[in-house]
C-alpha cells in the first residue's frame, strides 16, 4: 500500500486548475521515480500473467495513452503496480497543443473534458525519456502511441505515422496508432474505409521492413473512438483483418455530450471521458469481438471506475483493460482493485 493515502492527495490537487494539477502530478513523479521517495506512491503489483498478440503481460491492468504523453514518468506510473503502460500520443514534431484552459473535470459525472491536441515535445525527446526508463527491463509492457502533427494536412497524415513508427519501433513493446483523438482536425476521418485502409496498408509494409531490419516484431494496435455507429465498426473490423493489424484499442474519448450537458462544463469542446463513455466503448467492444472472433486481441478502456467495471470490459470482450479518468479518481488503489477483481474472473 502507499505510504501516502490518495484521498488526500486527491483533495490538494482537486482544489487546483485541472492542467496545473496534471503537470505538478507528473513534474513530481518525474522527480521522485529512481529514488526511495518513490515509496510514497509505490504499491505490489498483482501477479496475473496473460499473454496477448504474443506478449506476456505481468496483469491485465495497464494506463491508457494520453496522461503521459512525453513518456517522462513510466518508472514512477509503473511503481504503482500498472501491468503495462501506453505512452504519448508523441508526433514527429513538438508542438504545443490548443489553447488554454483545455482539461475540464466534471467531478458530478465522475469525468473529464480534455482539448489537449496532441501537446507534446516532439519525438526525438521522447524517445530520450523512454529510453532512460527501466520499466521493460522489469517485465512490464510497453506501449508507444503515434499520431499526427496538426499542422501537416490529412492527406499527408501517412507520412508522420511511418515517421513515428520508425522511430518507436525499437523501442516498444507494442506500437498504437491513434486515428481517434477528437482535439486534431480532421483525424477521426482516417477511420472511414478508403483513409483506413491505405493508412494500415502503409503501416504494414513499413513494419515488415523494420521487422526485418531489428529482428524483431513488435504488434501494432489502432485506436478508435466511441462515436461509431455499428457499420462503421464493421468496416473498421474488416479492414483491421484485411491488413494484418495485430489488435485494436476500443475505445478513445467520445464527443457525444447527453450525459453531461447540464452539468458545468459539460458544454466544453473536446473528448469526453470518464464513467458518461462506460457503456458506449462497452458496445464497439462487444461488436468488434462478434466481429473480429475469439481470438483477436482487443484492449478494453473507457469509463473503468472500479474493479467490477474492468470485469465488465472483459465479459464485453476486452482482454486487457486500460484506465485514465479513473485513475485521476481513484488513484493508485483502482489499479490493485482491477487488477485483482480480473485475477479473480480466471
Amino acid at each position: 500500500m502507499a505510504l501516502v493515502p490518495y484521498p488526500l492527495t486527491r483533495s490538494f490537487l482537486f482544489g487546483l486548475d485541472a492542467e496545473t494539477a496534471h503537470d505538478l502530478t507528473l513534474g513530481a513523479l518525474a522527480r521522485i521515480q529512481h529514488t526511495p521517495l518513490i515509496r510514497a506512491v509505490a504499491q505490489p503489483r498483482v501477479d496475473d500473467p496473460v499473454t496477448v498478440a504474443g506478449l506476456r503481460f505481468p496483469n491485465r491492468i495497464g494506463l491508457a495513452a494520453g496522461l503521459d504523453k512525453n513518456g517522462r514518468c513510466i518508472d514512477g506510473l509503473a511503481a504503482m503496480g500498472f501491468g503495462f503502460i501506453e505512452v504519448g500520443t508523441v508526433t514527429p514534431k513538438a508542438q504545443p497543443g490548443n489553447p488554454k484552459p483545455r482539461i475540464f473535470r466534471l467531478p458530478q459525472a465522475r469525468a473529464l473534458i480534455n482539448r489537449l491536441g496532441f501537446n507534446n515535445d516532439g519525438l526525438d525527446a521522447f524517445l530520450a525519456n523512454v529510453k532512460r526508463a527501466r520499466f521493460r527491463s522489469q517485465g512490464g509492457i510497453l506501449g508507444l502511441n503515434i499520431g499526427k502533427n496538426a499542422a501537416t494536412p490529412i492527406e499527408n497524415a501517412v507520412d508522420d505515422y511511418l515517421i513515428g513508427l520508425d522511430g518507436v519501433y525499437p523501442h516498444a513493446d507494442y506500437v498504437t496508432v491513434n486515428i481517434s483523438s477528437p482535439n486534431t482536425k480532421n483525424l477521426r476521418a482516417l477511420q472511414s474505409d478508403e483513409a483506413l485502409d491505405a493508412l494500415l496498408s502503409a503501416v504494414q509494409e513499413r513494419k515488415a521492413r523494420l521487422a526485418k531490419r531489428h529482428g524483431r516484431q513488435v504488434p501494432v494496435f489502432v485506436k478508435i473512438a466511441p462515436d461509431l455507429d455499428e457499420a462503421q465498426v464493421t468496416v473498421i473490423a474488416e479492414t483491421l483483418k484485411k491488413n494484418g493489424i495485430d489488435g485494436v484499442i476500443a475505445t478513445n474519448t467520445t464527443i457525444a455530450r447527453e450525459a453531461v450537458k447540464h452539468l458545468p462544463h459539460g458544454d466544453e469542446a473536446g473528448g469526453l471521458s470518464g464513467r458518461p463513455v462506460f457503456e458506449a466503448s462497452n458496445r464497439v467492444i462487444r461488436q468488434l469481438r462478434a466481429e473480429l472472433g475469439s481470438a483477436y486481441p482487443i484492449i478494453g478502456v473507457g469509463g473503468v471506475m472500479t474493479g467490477a467495471d474492468a470485469c465488465t470490459k472483459r465479459e464485453a470482450g476486452a482482454d486487457l483493460v486500460q484506465v485514465y479518468t479513473g485513475f485521476i479518481y481513484g488513484g493508485p488503489p483502482l489499479i490493485t482493485e482491477a487488477a485483482q477483481a480480473l485475477k479473480a474472473m480466471r
